[in-house]
């Protein structure tokens, strides 16, 4: 962590008696430790919940352009805005260290909290394992050699190595490197949204490769809620933010309706072209590029396809490292994984340990992946949407620079449309298998498990760990 002091958690993320106010956020030599601004941490958020307009293919297909364009609109209305209120103000009033793991610990407890940190790390796992197969499917459009044995897993494997690298060097390198490549990926689609009006219905007889998709117009709106999801990713570096309670509501405002415009505007404008939706799937963006640009854009969508792919694995192991690094500083992990790379102040420790565990992922199945991603996603929002309500009733004189309009009533309000989502989930989870067993019972296996790490962590520490208002200080 290239901006922390060593006792960075000891201050003002640190607060004090529950029902009291916190400390203002002060910070030691801020010249010296040069933080995340606007921009920087809204591209690091843009590939934390997108990437970019891949992944929207497979809901073309499933619902036609119409009605994929309002999934596309509705989706972040529902699902995404009320998300980022809830981050907004939670982030404004309590920046600190491992973000939403500790909003929950904060408001209901020690077991929710290790139940939210459990829930995102393992979540985590299959998320994760997402953005290197991306990687290697786009790479292997242009050279097939690549699928060839176990090519493909290893350029994925070396995926996940330099972006651990990467993150060693500090969350500036992380999110300078996301704002450089968010231009570099976008390119292409800038192109495509240009040209498609000069090709009014010029493509509506296209010769395209047959598809293999299945996806209907409900499976079309889960992989639409996966391409909106991860929001409160953002909120696990708080202390590395340069005036959090102000840059935060912003950051995740800008960050919504950049997502859902990089979205929109490519389907619309391949919609005037008369390309059928039939011919989309995931990875077709490479093909329509070609139908409509030629080689150079074709090669243009992949190079970024791989880009993005590449850019939301950075961005996500910055996220979901600090949960390690914080769970340490309460005691709630070994103190290991709160050691930091002595220059850079990254969780080192925390950065491979995940790398490891991403690494043994990789190659499982995108639609599995993705329903139990949004399952226990879904699960570890809802305890965060309860948390914003409790803290609103047992903490109503703390600052909030940034508040959910409405009261007590709107921070509870504000979660229904987002659990009203999830709630669809788990019924098609129903239909999806995991080792001969539905997705749905095989994510309540690992809620499950959860419950007894949380006791098994417990035996092994029978004083408690360290309250939820401080922490210790991380070692070096």
């Amino acid at each position: 962590m290239s901006r922390l002091r060593r006792n960075t958690s000891k201050l003002a993320t640190a607060s004090t008696p529950r029902h009291g106010n916190p400390q203002p956020l002060v910070v030691p030599n801020r010249k010296k430790f040069v933080r995340l601004t606007l921009w920087p941490l809204v591209a690091a958020t843009f590939f934390m919940v997108s990437g970019g307009t891949y992944g929207t293919e497979e809901i073309v297909h499933g619902a036609g352009y119409g009605r994929a364009i309002l999934i596309l609109l509705l989706t972040p209305l529902l699902w995404s805005l009320p998300t980022a209120f809830m981050i907004g103000e939670l982030s404004s009033a309590l920046p600190h260290e491992g973000g939403y793991y500790a909003w929950v610990r904060r408001a209901l407890g020690n077991f929710w909290g290790f139940q939210e940190a459990w829930l995102s790390l393992v979540a985590s796992i299959f998320d994760m394992a997402i953005y290197p197969t991306l990687f290697v499917a786009y790479l292997t459009r242009m050279f097939p050699w690549f699928q060839q044995g176990y090519r493909g897993w290893m350029v994925g494997l070396a995926v996940v190595i330099a972006c651990a690298i990467l993150n060693m060097a500090g969350v500036k390198v992380v999110s300078t490197t996301s704002l450089w490549l968010f231009f570099a990926l976008s390119a292409p689609f800038v192109a495509i949204v240009v040209l498609a009006p000069f090709k009014l219905g010029a493509l509506a007889n296209a010769v395209t490769k047959p598809t293999t998709s299945t996806v209907d117009i409900l499976g079309g709106l889960l992989i639409c809620m996966w391409n909106y999801m991860g929001w409160d990713n953002a909120s696990t570096i708080a202390t590395e933010v340069e005036r959090p309670q102000r840059t935060y509501p912003r950051a995740m405002l800008a960050a919504v309706v950049i997502v859902a415009l990089s979205y929109v505007l490519p389907v619309a404008a391949m919609w005037m072209t008369g390309l059928a939706p039939t011919a989309w799937e995931t990875g077709s963006w490479a093909d329509i590029a070609g139908l409509l640009g030629g080689p150079l854009l074709q090669i243009g969508v992949v190079l970024g396809g791989m880009i993005s792919a590449f850019g939301m694995f950075n961005a996500l192991v910055m996220s979901y490292s600090r949960l390690p690094l914080a769970m340490a500083q309460d005691g709630m992990l070994p103190s290991i994984f709160g050691k930091l790379q002595r220059r850079s102040r990254a969780p080192w420790v925390a950065i491979v340990a995940c790398a490891i565990g991403w690494a043994l992922c990789l190659g499982l199945g995108f639609a599995r992946l993705v329903t139990l991603d949004i399952l226990l996603y879904g699960f570890s929002l809802m305890l965060e949407f309860a948390a914003l309500a409790v803290l609103r009733f047992s903490e109503p004189n703390l600052p909030r620079p940034f508040r959910v309009p409405g009261g007590l009533f709107g921070a509870i309000a504000v979660g229904i449309p987002p659990m009203l989502l999830l709630g669809f989930s788990i019924v098609r989870s129903e239909h999806e298998q995991v080792w001969n067993m539905s997705s749905f019972a095989f994510a309540m296996i690992l809620i499950a498990a959860g419950v007894v790490a949380y006791l098994i962590n417990h035996a092994l520490k029978p004083a408690g760990w360290a309250p939820a208002e401080q922490k210790p200080e991380p070692a070096a």
